[in-house]
């Protein structure tokens, strides 16, 4: 009983490794694609990686009918990284970061210009 405890807690172990170095490697990828400043640090990259994952495959399950898909596959990175990039996308957009307003014409570049000299120029 005691050595099914342990096996069982090894494979569990195993399994969460595989997924944290797969989901990083995922996220990564996306962020590799996506041009811009990301938002998320290292465990926002993981965890988008793996939700990225398990929604492209997932995607790819409910188009295509035969088949068995494993997320830990070549066909599974494709899929997983394209998930994590919509992941990202939506999230940019939700935040705000996605869309840039531009300054204001040339008094943006004039104010840009006297704060470095140290004179403020207000409207």
């Amino acid at each position: 009983m005691d050595g099914q405890i342990m096996e069982l807690a090894r494979y569990w172990a195993h399994e969460l490794l595989v997924w944290v170095g797969f989901g990083t490697l995922v996220g990564l990828a996306a962020k590799a694609i996506m041009p811009g400043r990301d938002p998320g640090g290292a465990v926002g990259t993981m965890l988008m990686g793996i939700a990225g994952s398990i929604i492209g495959c997932a995607l790819l399950l409910f188009f295509v009918e035969k088949g068995r898909i494993t997320p830990i596959s070549p066909l599974g990175f494709v899929v997983g990284t394209g998930g994590a990039f919509i992941i990202l996308l939506f999230f940019r957009i939700l935040n705000h970061s996605f869309f840039v307003e531009a300054e204001d014409g040339w008094r943006g570049r004039w104010r840009r210009w006297y704060r470095r000299r140290r004179y403020y120029y207000e409207d």
